[in-house]
């Protein structure tokens, strides 16, 4: 595009403050990627001039999706996935803007140094906006005798927030944090503009992670066995103990599995602590119901649950109790996934997935009633705002990212290795037919994805780091 403006109208344009796509057209500006207007007018012929003009007739006009929870791995572990077919992923759909987890990378994003390294391997390779989360490890807070050591160097570079452990990460440069390690963290935390995000697994005296060495290791109910809800409700628990002390430092609750634990997070949000949560596709799309034995690509912690456990989520995403939906896009190669023996116990834990959302809950929320603005509201508004995107990202609105989505809601599609973007051509969603496609992204008023041109033919990374 060598004009200086796109003007992109539709029929069907989910604008913020509407409840229903309306007619609309959003000029944005390219030099500087944001939007100058929006009326709520179809305009059925190009106003000529400066102007790139893409007519979406009929089809819907989103904003662009934010992932706030992808692992892309680079540097340390490319093998798994990168910045190059991670964020293209992202962008075939539909998501504009991706935060990167601070594992599992070699290093991983637990200090200033390291976050160089990761922004420098990343610089060129971006087909989406990325920004970092930070890491908690042991050891890593503050210290007298390192100016540039701790973690207001870290909010002070850029990143969104920062992610902790309760339980082993399954690497070994990323330990957990222990109730002592936290009281340092959350102490050097408290007066920052930041977040702590926790994977909230926790093993205590009444349970823990169970081996089951004499179960069925290729049984999926073995797995599932193997870690509790109660891991989950012993973590929120610790969690919120934890903020009666360090009450201005918001908490986020990362993938969110057990319906158990809503109570927890119900009675600390009336006790106005500071508390917000997500959960991802996975757990709102599937069921360990139906999920058959020796099939590691299911496997994740905490696990897929049952059909009513799903429910239970899906009500408190609706009401509120979970503020957002993301993807934890966690790959692996293949060998760690153990597809030959089947093993899910000693398989790794993650869910292919980065590109499918929208689909996936579109398909699923149609059955529940579910409108597009909730789905939008849930995988674009809310996310940007955990992430301390909300001024620029999650919305169609005049001064905004000019990140938008040209979307099909009725073309259906079955899930297939030739749709994966992603390095590792396998996923738990393989073979589902699902509902809605991605037409074209639109990344700062500029086409980052274009269907009609397979994809990205003459197209070049135009990402940014954030």
């Amino acid at each position: 595009m060598n004009n200086q403006y796109l003007v992109v109208t539709g029929q069907n344009v989910l604008l913020p403050g509407s409840d229903q796509p309306q007619p609309a057209t959003i000029t944005v500006n390219i030099d500087t990627g944001k939007i100058t207007d929006i009326q709520t007018v179809y305009a059925e012929r190009s106003p000529g001039g400066d102007a790139t003009f893409i007519d979406a007739g009929e089809k819907f006009v989103l904003p662009g999706l934010v992932d706030a929870h992808v692992h892309l791995n680079e540097p340390g572990r490319t093998d798994w996935e990168g910045f190059w077919t991670g964020t293209r992923a992202a962008v075939a759909g539909g998501i504009t803007t991706v935060v990167d987890m601070p594992l599992n990378s070699i290093p991983p994003t637990t200090t200033l140094q390291n976050l160089e390294i990761k922004r420098q391997t990343a610089q060129g390779q971006c087909w989406a906006d990325v920004g970092f989360w930070g890491g908690v490890i042991p050891g890593n807070q503050a210290s007298c005798a390192f100016e540039t050591a701790g973690l207001k160097p870290l909010v002070a570079a850029g990143v969104k927030g920062f992610k902790c452990f309760l339980i082993e990460s399954g690497v070994e440069e990323f330990p957990c944090v222990s109730e002592h390690d936290l009281h340092a963290h959350m102490q050097e935390l408290q007066d920052q503009s930041t977040v702590l995000l926790f994977h909230a697994e926790l093993e205590g005296d009444s349970c823990s992670v169970k081996n089951h060495e004499e179960h069925d290791p290729t049984a999926y109910q073995t797995f599932l066995s193997s870690r509790p809800q109660e891991l989950e409700a012993n973590a929120i628990s610790l969690i919120t103990v934890l903020q009666e002390k360090y009450s201005s430092l918001r908490c986020h609750i990362v993938h969110l599995s057990a319906s158990s634990a809503l109570p927890i997070i119900r009675a600390a949000r009336s006790r106005g602590l500071n508390l917000t949560v997500e959960t991802c596709f996975h757990y709102l799309c599937l069921s360990a119901d139906d999920i058959p034995d020796g099939r590691p690509e299911f496997k994740c912690c905490p696990p897929i649950r049952s059909e009513s456990n799903r429910d239970a989520l899906w009500e408190a995403l609706i009401d509120g109790t979970i503020d957002c939906v993301v993807s934890d896009h966690s790959p692996c190669v293949a060998e760690l996934k153990k597809f030959e023996e089947g093993n899910i116990m000693t398989a790794w834990g993650g869910i292919n997935s980065l590109g499918f959302g929208l689909s996936l809950l579109w398909t699923e929320g149609q059955k529940r009633g579910i409108s597009l603005r909730q789905i939008i509201r849930w995988t674009s508004e809310e996310t940007a705002k955990h992430a301390g995107l909300s001024s620029s990202k999650g919305q169609l609105s005049v001064g905004y990212d000019g990140d938008l989505i040209i979307w099909d809601p009725a073309a259906e599609f079955k899930v297939s290795k030739e749709l994966f973007h992603f390095k590792n051509k396998f996923s738990a969603y393989e073979g589902m037919v699902l509902n809605g496609v991605v037409q074209q992204t639109i990344l700062r008023g500029r086409v980052a994805y274009d269907r009609a041109q397979n994809g990205f033919d003459g197209l070049t990374p135009i990402g940014k780091l954030l």
